[in-house]
Formats: C-alpha cells, sequence, structure tokens
C-alpha cells in the first residue's frame, strides 16, 4: 500500500513515498518523470521519522551520508546505476562515463544518463553528483538550480 508526505527543505517541498512503509520516492515540485498525485497513495504525516530526520540532518550539514531502507522500482540497469550513484561520497562529482566505467560498460554513458534522470529518490540516492565529461553541469531532473544548489551545499559555498 502506498502513502505519502510532503515536507519542508530549502529546495521547495519534497514528496515522500512510502510502499508498505518503505521510501519508494523523494520528488521535488516540478520535477521530470514525477509520477502522479494520484500514484502516491493518501496522504499520512506520520510516516518517516527516520527518513526526515535524517534529511533535516543533511540540509543542517551535520548528515553525509543516508542509512535508510529504500524500495527502488526500476529495470536491472537502472537500479545497478542507482547503486552506483549512492556509491560518489558526499561532496564529490562523477561523469557519466565514470559511472559506465564502473558499471564495466564504458559505452554505456547515454544509458547510465538516461536511468540517472529516473532515479526515484532524489538527494538521498543523489544523481545531483553526476556531470558531464569536462565537468560540466548537465540535466537534472529536479532542475538545474536545484543541482547547482545542491552541489554548492555539499561543497560548502553555498549561502542559504
Amino acid at each position: 500500500m502506498k502513502q505519502h508526505m510532503v515536507i519542508d527543505s530549502p529546495y521547495g517541498p519534497l514528496t515522500l513515498v512510502a510502499d508498505d512503509g518503505v521510501l519508494c520516492g523523494l520528488y521535488m515540485v516540478g520535477q521530470r518523470h514525477r509520477p502522479s498525485e494520484e500514484s502516491f497513495g493518501e496522504r499520512d504525516d506520520t510516516l518517516f521519522d527516520e527518513v526526515t530526520e535524517q534529511l533535516h540532518a543533511y540540509f543542517e550539514g551535520e548528515l553525509k551520508e543516508f542509512t535508510l531502507e529504500l524500495r527502488m522500482a526500476g529495470t536491472p540497469f537502472q537500479r545497478s546505476v542507482w547503486d552506483q550513484l549512492r556509491q560518489i561520497p558526499y561532496g564529490e562529482i562523477r561523469s557519466y562515463g565514470e559511472l559506465a566505467q564502473a558499471l564495466g560498460n564504458m559505452g554505456a554513458s547515454r544509458a547510465v544518463g538516461l536511468a540517472n534522470g529516473k532515479n526515484p529518490i532524489g538527494i538521498i540516492v543523489p544523481c545531483h553528483r553526476v556531470v558531464g565529461a569536462n565537468g560540466s553541469l548537465t540535466g537534472y531532473g529536479g532542475g538545474m538550480d536545484r543541482k547547482k544548489r545542491l552541489l554548492d551545499f555539499e561543497s560548502g559555498s553555498a549561502l542559504f
């Protein structure tokens, strides 16, 4: 059974979605590939104590690595990309090519980009840490402004 709640963040409201009590989605307002509101289930603002606690600690700069149970629905390839995203340390970046290489398929940069864009649990699964081969900021489902702000925040140069 799906349920959801909405929390405030420095990046705007975040919708947290649970499938049988396990986090399966974190969506921003205006996010590309955001499912319909109807698919989120009933609203329950008593969900996600641990998730909201860790997100608040992250936004305060006190948490560098999330330790949450996640349920990410996707193809085996997408899940392998999302697993790689979780390996990128706080404050660091990787290119799509580097992720493809880590997956053992140098020619999969585009496929990695597509999987990255469909990440259902933004911020916690840090797809914002992926950049172009030359270090340029490239697409982000949550918007380029949010991507830049998240990267600036993690590098210590953000001004909130």
